[in-house]
């Protein structure tokens, strides 16, 4: 199909790939670029060790999320949380609460429309704060590593996701008792869980959650 014939769903296609590949290639350049400046190679069979320890984890995840963030994100706010990164703590809430608000599915094309511009206009600003962030943060170093903020700071995941969950729990309190449960198990009975292992955490919630689901339906209980 010729690109002027693209259609909108084409084009989201087309430019994810397209960054999607651009970003896979910066990545990549970083060690590549590094290892010929400075004229070194890594130690191969270190590298395949420490590979073979994390991979099958990385690969597992990303393999989950494909299947649980494209329905909730729509293919465009998929391509763009992807390449811009902080899904569950930052695109997701985001594009979820857009949905919301606007009344719409995930699913329709409204909803891919509304995912799309709601990351979008997250990354944008995340962007923004972070520059300005980087310009300010010699000056309020003092005020940010002010032991009466540490635990301000702390909770400031838990708030994001805290107040997000209420909106949802709200609506089907019957379906989220098993995944709330399920969570609160898993990080109070396993000392390796913490606020770092969130991004794994959701795709195994939210698979969790649509098989809880699927057996209330079939049992007349949602």
């Amino acid at each position: 199909m010729k690109k002027n014939n693209m259609t909108f769903m084409d084009s989201i296609h087309h430019y994810g790939r397209l960054w999607g590949w651009t970003l896979f290639v910066l990545i990549l350049a970083v060690p590549t670029v590094t290892c010929i400046v400075f004229h070194c190679v890594p130690q191969w069979e270190a590298l395949g060790r420490g590979l073979l320890a994390v991979l099958p984890m990385y690969w597992a995840v990303g393999v989950v999320e494909i299947f649980t963030y494209v329905p909730m994100l729509g293919a465009g706010g998929t391509y763009l949380s992807f390449v811009t990164g902080n899904i569950s703590n930052l695109k997701l809430p985001c594009a979820l609460d857009a949905l919301e608000r606007a009344k719409v599915k995930p699913s329709s094309e409204e909803g891919e429309i509304v995912s799309t511009v709601a990351i979008a206009v997250s990354s944008i600003v995340t962007t923004l704060i972070i520059i300005v962030g980087v310009i300010l943060i010699v000056p309020l170093q003092p005020l940010l590593e002010n032991p009466a903020l540490t635990a301000a700071f702390d909770q400031m995941l838990p708030a994001l996701f805290g107040g997000l969950g209420v909106v949802f729990v709200s609506k089907n309190p019957k379906l989220a008792i098993a995944p709330v449960i399920l969570m609160l198990t898993l990080f109070i009975s396993i000392d390796a869980l913490d606020t770092s292992k969130v991004g794994i955490m959701v795709p195994v919630g939210v698979l969790f959650t649509i098989a809880v689901a699927r057996i209330m339906y079939k049992k007349g209980k949602l």
